[in-house]
């Protein structure tokens, strides 16, 4: 189950997330690009340890 979030982030990572987002074919929407990327960032942490 998924629940929602709010966060404030860096108005050029807005734009990055923005670009990202204009050929549909990596992510759905915002939402998809940030948890591909928290879960990028979880996966490189526990190979860390």
């Amino acid at each position: 189950m998924k629940k929602p979030i709010s966060a404030t982030i860096d108005k050029k990572l807005v734009y990055w997330i923005s670009s990202q987002l204009k050929d549909n074919l990596k992510y759905r929407n915002k939402s998809h690009l940030i948890e591909v990327a928290i879960r990028l960032l979880k996966k490189e942490e526990e190979n860390k340890s």
